[in-house]
């Protein structure tokens, strides 16, 4: 199994605050980790020091064999982060057509990509409206549309199902269990429990720091819980 993503002994601080504690782990291809803690853990900061948005102050991270930053390896790398990079001026389908052409996507590929991923997200009906007129929960689904375009290697999505339906949010997730058995690796946040059931493992960050990464039922079991979300609090109430 090829490793996509290896982090040994993240640092990163912002001032005086230390915000990532020394993580490491890896992402095999065909894998899904799923990233859970509350708001301030270190989540997004993690991705960002990750992808090189952010200059880590320690360790290392490596991504599809590369050391971040790397501009070259983004390109194989579908991105999805918390706040939306979105062309408002522009409609759904050109917002699409932008970023598939930016990833490389021919004229002859870019239809049926655009046709697939509009589909996953529930958005074909709204491609030719502009993307200003578009509700929250519109615009999170456009942007991980974006974020699915073009096969990537590796998916890094950060809360991409904020705002989104239930019904919506089980059928993103069925797309992502296709993309894992092609051997594609999925690392994602999520405040949703459920999400983190459908993981092959979750890494539990708190304060900055890893301090359990294993399947939902090894954690389930070494916590004494019935769901990730007893995991979830019973880990937050010992540390």
């Amino acid at each position: 199994m090829k490793q996509l993503l290896a982090l040994k002994d993240l640092e990163k601080s912002f001032g005086n605050q230390l915000v990532l504690d020394r993580v490491s782990f890896g992402l095999p291809s065909g894998q899904i980790i799923g990233l859970i803690g509350p708001s301030g853990a270190g989540k997004s900061t993690l991705i960002k020091t990750t992808l090189g948005m952010e200059k880590a102050d320690a360790g290392s991270a490596l991504v599809l064999d590369k050391t971040m930053p790397n501009r070259h390896v983004l390109g194989q790398i579908g991105y999805m982060a918390q706040s939306d990079a979105l062309y408002e001026s522009l409609s759904g389908i050109e917002n699409l057509t932008f970023f598939g052409q930016m990833k490389g996507l021919t004229k002859k590929e870019l239809p049926e990509a655009i046709a697939h991923v509009a589909e996953v997200v529930d958005l074909t009906d709204s491609l030719n409206k502009t993307v200003s007129g578009y509700s929250g929960g519109m615009k999170r689904r456009l942007s991980l549309a974006i974020a699915l375009l073009g096969n990537p290697e590796l998916l890094v999505l950060d809360e991409p199902t904020v705002g989104i339906d239930p019904s919506l949010r089980r059928k993103i997730w069925q797309e992502l269990a296709v993309l894992k058995k092609k051997g594609i690796g999925i690392l994602v946040t999520t405040h949703v429990m459920d999400e983190a059931e459908l993981c092959d493992q979750v890494g539990l960050l708190l304060r900055g720091k890893m301090i359990a990464l294993d399947t939902p039922h090894s954690l389930k079991k070494q916590y004494h819980a019935d769901s990730i979300e007893e995991v979830f609090l019973k880990a937050e109430g010992d540390d």
